[in-house]
């Protein structure tokens, strides 16, 4: 049974942690340090370190990965393997080779397209009918490693960004508990990507969910869906920041930005075809279906937004 050191942070991880606990022997488990969240700014542990102290498993949240005295706690857990989901730090060179089956990574995307921290949302923001889980090896550039396996997944019509991450959060810890014993036991050998396909997903700021209503109807959908829950789509209305939850696109034309009722419905227009908001919030209130959001704030409709 192999030794495994396992790096990861957010829930997105745990699906892997527990398949290697229940498959392999997990010497230690490396996350990121607490963090201070929400309005109180209270200390908050990952989600990885809750489950890791709940199995009793050894655990070091060094600040910085690269730190001397985290480089040498990992060489003496003496691990035949590194697994790393969702860590959140980059590893250098000399720590990805300590263990002698080097450092493999659970990418949420189908290598070398979507590279970096938002493949989900990249994804659906393109319109992309499928997405995958990859297990590569990691070296030194921005997930460019050689690759072991993929497996692809179809994208829902109505797929969104929490559920997109649940799907492949699951399909990558199936796909890497697979792929392991194949690699360890030599029966897979590691192809280098095509870096002519590449495609990249930064990571995403808090202010990308602004929605410009100057975009086509089709992307503001698929940028509503991609960036559900986080950071949210939002446009500026009577002062404040209304968020636009749900909607579906349409055909039509409308100055963009104006809030009109066409056939019944609310409509905004945009620089291409129709925005058809089913559910909306303002700040401090639940989240509303349009009928009762126009019933309750009777200036919506004919109001211009702010994108």
């Amino acid at each position: 049974m192999a030794k495994i050191v396992f790096m990861g942070t957010p829930a997105f991880a745990l699906p892997s942690l527990i398949a290697l606990m229940e498959s392999h022997r997990v010497v230690g488990v490396v996350t990121q340090p607490d963090r201070r969240a929400g309005r109180r700014k209270r200390l908050r542990e990952s989600p990885v370190k809750v489950l890791a102290r709940e199995a009793g498993l050894t655990l070091m949240q060094p600040e910085r990965i690269r730190e001397e005295a985290a480089i040498e706690t990992l060489r003496a857990w003496d691990a035949d393997l590194h697994v790393v989901v969702a860590y959140g730090q980059i590893l250098p060179q000399p720590l990805l080779d300590l263990p002698r089956f080097g450092t493999v990574n659970v990418h949420a995307s189908l290598l070398p397209r979507w590279r970096g921290a938002a493949p989900i949302q990249a994804a659906i923001k393109a319109g992309d009918r499928e997405s995958g889980a990859t297990i590569m090896l990691l070296d030194a550039g921005l997930d460019t490693g050689p690759l072991l396996a993929k497996r692809a997944l179809p994208l829902a019509p109505d797929e969104t960004g929490q559920s997109l991450h649940d799907k492949l959060s699951q399909l990558g810890a199936e796909l890497l508990v697979e792929t392991l014993p194949r690699y360890l036991n030599g029966e897979i050998e590691p192809h280098e990507q095509d870096d002519s396909l590449a495609t990249y997903a930064p990571r995403i700021k808090k202010e990308e969910g602004r929605i410009d209503w100057t975009s086509s109807a089709q992307a503001i959908e698929r940028k509503v869906r991609a960036h559900t829950p986080w950071p949210g789509a939002y446009t500026g209305w009577a002062g404040a920041q209304l968020r636009i939850l749900a909607g579906n696109h349409g055909a039509g034309r409308a100055e963009a930005g104006r809030v009109i009722e066409k056939n019944g419905k609310i409509a905004i227009g945009t620089g291409d075809g129709l925005y058809y908001p089913t559910s909306l919030q303002v700040p401090g209130k639940r989240r509303l279906r349009v009928a009762d959001f126009v019933n309750g704030y009777h200036d919506f409709a004919g109001a211009l937004l702010d994108g």
